[in-house]
């Protein structure tokens, strides 16, 4: 196991920002910090870095205490939101910043340099200040200099947060083949699920301070431990174990996601349209069933309109099922 976080908690007064917290990411693992804004994921990553001291626990590298061991001696490669890039460097000249540091000769820089900048879809821009390059590509500047050094532990805090939605889109998934094509051991901060999932192999969901839930993408999404869990994770609706059977045939207590009930004319769900939104790829309906809303949706070619009747089937993609789930280790 590389990084073994225990029993973790900083506190600022009064305040607990991280509360005994336990994880552990190994070798070669991408691990996802997913949580809203205030629950604890900045600072327990901060804390592993060593930016903070844990009131509270420790951190470890292969089962060597990391309390004593200061920021630049630790060996973690850290990316931020935005960037901390040098203007006043051009790109190969921020890249190669950590390995000045570390006295690489500048034969081994250079060949260095260009082998990321390639990884990167930089090549050949050695040469242009950062001041010139768009937002994606800074960010992509700032990778290549966190992993320039070969760091142990890449540490990224909300990395793509500050690009437009397209682009944090297609980054996260280039950002994901980097992860996977340099072998990467890394600890990522994010709020958006989205983000969270393609990038990590594991996902820990954070609230008020705790880690709430471990596991892969597809188990915390399909199986999310608890009600608050599951509206985080997209689930507008809970419904009863009862309820539930009644409407999408699973006999437990299940979040619908607004996927869950789509427009068919062979459905066993009958609804009255009252809402109707366009969105990029679907229509977003919010209809009545028995007296009830749900939201729906429906393909963009023909979309109901506000009044009519119409038939609805159970996609299970959008349905969650809530409960309990496994604190697990990796690759569970």
């Amino acid at each position: 196991m590389a990084l073994r976080v225990g029993a973790v908690s900083v506190r600022y007064g009064a305040v607990t920002a991280v509360s005994d917290v336990d994880l552990e990411v190994a070798d070669g693992e991408v691990v996802a910090l997913l949580g809203p804004s205030g629950c604890g994921k900045s600072t327990l990553l901060r804390a592993v870095a060593g930016l903070e001291r844990p009131s509270a626990g420790h951190v470890a590298w292969d089962g060597a205490d990391l309390a004593r061991t200061p920021v630049h001696r630790r060996g973690f490669g850290l990316v931020f939101q935005d960037g901390q890039l040098f203007p006043h460097r051009d790109v190969a000249g921020n890249v190669a910043f950590g390995l000045r540091m570390l006295g690489v000769g500048r034969a081994e820089r250079e060949k260095r340099v260009a082998e990321l900048l390639e990884l990167v879809g930089l090549a050949g821009r050695g040469s242009r200040r950062v001041t010139e390059l768009s937002g994606g590509e800074q960010q992509r500047v700032a990778l290549a200099r966190a992993l320039a050094p070969r760091p142990k532990l890449l540490l990224l805090d909300e990395p793509l947060s500050a690009l437009d939605r397209a682009l944090r889109e297609q980054l996260a998934v280039d950002l994901a083949r980097l992860l996977r094509e340099t072998g990467a051991t890394a600890l990522v901060v994010t709020h958006d699920h989205d983000e969270a999932f393609t990038l990590a192999d594991r996902v820990a969901v954070m609230r008020e301070g705790r880690v709430v839930q471990v596991g892969v993408p597809a188990r915390v999404w399909r199986h999310p431990v608890d009600v608050p869990t599951a509206r985080f994770l997209g689930c507008g609706r809970v419904l009863s174990a009862a309820a539930a059977r009644e409407l999408v045939g699973v006999d437990a207590r299940v979040g619908l996601r607004a996927t869950a009930l789509r427009v068919d004319p062979e459905g066993a769900v009958g609804a009255t349209v009252l809402e109707r939104v366009h969105r990029r790829d679907h229509v977003r309906l919010v209809v009545d069933v028995a007296g009830e809303d749900f939201e729906a949706v429906a393909p963009v070619a023909a979309p109901p309109s506000p009044g009519d009747r119409v038939r609805l089937a159970v996609d299970h993609d959008g349905v969650a099922v809530i409960g309990p789930g496994d604190r697990t280790g990796p690759g569970t």
